[in-house]
């Protein structure tokens, strides 16, 4: 079942929700100083591609410096991502079929916000961190 979803999702939204998160990584990785933004971005992509089987968890190790990060990815990526999912959202809740891929992009938001400090793992493990 999750890979029925996650294709008709590869359709519906997630090629292109996916490279708005490739387009952040790339602009990212263009200063030194927020390639760890573009990292983070590219991971979220790959997330983005397949959501359905996988999850987020907080890492217990993330300490001060992903706060101060995702306070300046809110600021010059974070929001226009999470705006993107919130009209990608609205317009998949149009439909009866589109309603739970457009609950799936809301629950998005989070990550698309606050990225770092956060890790992608299966559904079948959501307390596995490293």
């Amino acid at each position: 079942m999750k890979f029925v979803l996650n294709i008709i999702w590869l359709v519906l939204s997630g090629f292109w929700m996916a490279l708005g998160y490739v387009l952040a990584g790339l602009i990212c990785c263009i200063l030194i100083i927020t390639i760890p933004f573009g990292i983070a971005s590219f991971r979220i992509a790959g997330y983005a591609l397949v959501p359905f089987g996988r999850t987020t968890v907080e890492r217990r190790d993330a300490g001060a410096g992903s706060v101060i990060g995702n306070v300046i990815w809110i600021i010059f990526a974070g929001w226009w991502l999470a705006l993107g999912h919130i009209v990608t959202g609205l317009a998949l809740c149009v439909t009866i079929i589109g309603i739970p891929f457009g609950i799936a992009n809301f629950k998005m938001i989070p990550i698309s916000l606050l990225p770092l400090g956060r890790e992608i793992v299966p559904t079948d493990q959501p307390f596995a961190t490293r």
